[in-house]
C-alpha cells in the first residue's frame, strides 16, 4: 500500500517516558518528510506546536482537542465547541468536591488555581494556563459566544467515578467522555472524534487522499475508532487491551520507540 499521511496521537504514543521526543522519533519523521505527519491528541493546540518543531513540520496541519479544533497555519479548518449550559451543569455538579475543573479553547487554558491538578499539566505540556474561576470564564464566554473546546477534570479517583456517572447519564447525547486515567475525565462535544477529524482534515488538505492510505497510532479508547478506520491502524505495546484488540498491528511500546520503529519497517518495506 502506497501510505500517503500518517497520524499520530501523542501522550502514552508518541512521547517517552520524559514526556519527550526521542532523537529515534524526529530523526524518522523527518527522514519521512515527503509525507505528512500529523499529530492528534486531547492537548491544545501550545501544547503540540513546541513538539513540531522538533519534527521539523511546523506548516503541517494538527487536530487538537480530539478534533474539536483542526488548524493548519493557524488558520481554523473545523472548531466543535461544548454548549455553555453543560459547562454550568458541571460546574454546579463539583461545587462541593475537591474536583478541579481545567477550561480550554483555542490557546487559551483556564485553570481556578495554581494547584497540584494545573502543575501537573504544566509539566507534562509545556504550558502555562491564566487563573481565573471556572464561573469567571463561564460568564466571559456567554458573553463573547465562545464555549469550551475540551473540558478536563481532575481529582480524586471516587470523586470522579461519581461525576463521570452522572455526566454519563445526563448527556450522553451532547458530550463524550474519555478516561485517561482513573484520576481524569476529558470531555469533548459529541460529534467530534479523532476519525471524524482525520476525514475533515483530509476534504480541506488531502483531497487526493484515502481513508485506506492513512497509517494511524494511539493507544487510548479514544483512538479506537481513528485506528479502526485508518488503512493501517497502529497500537504501541503499552495501549490498553481495548486498543491492542482492534489494532491491525502491535508496534513496540513509546518509551521503546514504537511509532519510529514501525514506520522504519512500514517504509522500508514498501520503498
Amino acid at each position: 500500500m502506497n501510505y500517503k499521511l500518517i497520524c499520530s496521537d501523542i501522550d502514552g504514543t508518541l512521547l517517552n517516558k520524559d514526556k519527550e521526543l526521542s532523537e529515534i522519533t524526529i530523526s524518522e519523521v523527518r527522514r519521512l518528510a515527503h509525507i505528512p505527519f500529523i499529530l492528534i491528541s486531547s492537548r491544545m493546540p501550545n501544547a503540540m506546536r513546541h513538539l513540531q518543531k522538533e519534527l521539523g513540520n511546523i506548516n503541517t496541519p494538527i487536530i487538537a482537542y480530539n478534533g474539536g479544533l483542526i488548524l493548519t497555519k493557524n488558520e481554523i479548518i473545523q472548531s466543535t465547541e461544548i454548549n455553555n449550559s453543560v459547562l454550568e451543569s458541571i460546574i454546579n455538579k463539583v461545587s462541593n468536591t475537591s474536583i478541579h475543573i481545567s477550561l480550554y479553547h483555542g490557546d487559551d487554558w483556564y485553570v481556578p488555581s495554581m494547584d497540584f491538578w494545573a502543575n501537573r499539566e504544566i509539566t507534562n505540556t509545556k504550558v502555562q494556563p491564566e487563573v481565573k474561576t471556572n464561573v469567571e470564564v463561564l460568564k466571559t464566554w456567554n458573553k463573547e459566544g465562545k464555549g469550551a473546546h475540551k473540558i478536563m477534570c481532575m481529582g480524586d479517583e471516587n470523586e470522579i467515578e461519581l461525576l463521570f456517572q452522572s455526566l454519563e447519564k445526563a448527556y450522553s447525547t451532547e458530550i463524550v467522555l474519555y478516561r485517561s486515567k482513573p484520576t481524569y475525565i476529558e470531555i469533548a462535544h459529541r460529534s467530534i472524534s479523532k476519525k471524524t477529524a482525520i476525514e475533515a482534515l483530509i476534504k480541506s488538505c488531502y483531497p487526493d487522499v484515502a481513508m485506506r492510505e492513512v497509517i494511524a497510532f494511539g493507544d487510548n479508547y479514544n483512538d479506537i475508532e481513528m485506528l479502526k478506520y485508518a488503512g493501517l491502524g497502529i497500537a504501541v505495546s503499552n495501549a490498553n487491551e481495548a486498543v491492542l484488540k482492534i489494532a491491525k498491528r502491535v508496534a513496540d511500546s513509546n518509551i521503546n520507540n514504537g511509532v519510529a520503529k514501525a514506520l522504519s519497517e512500514i517504509f522500508k518495506l514498501s520503498n
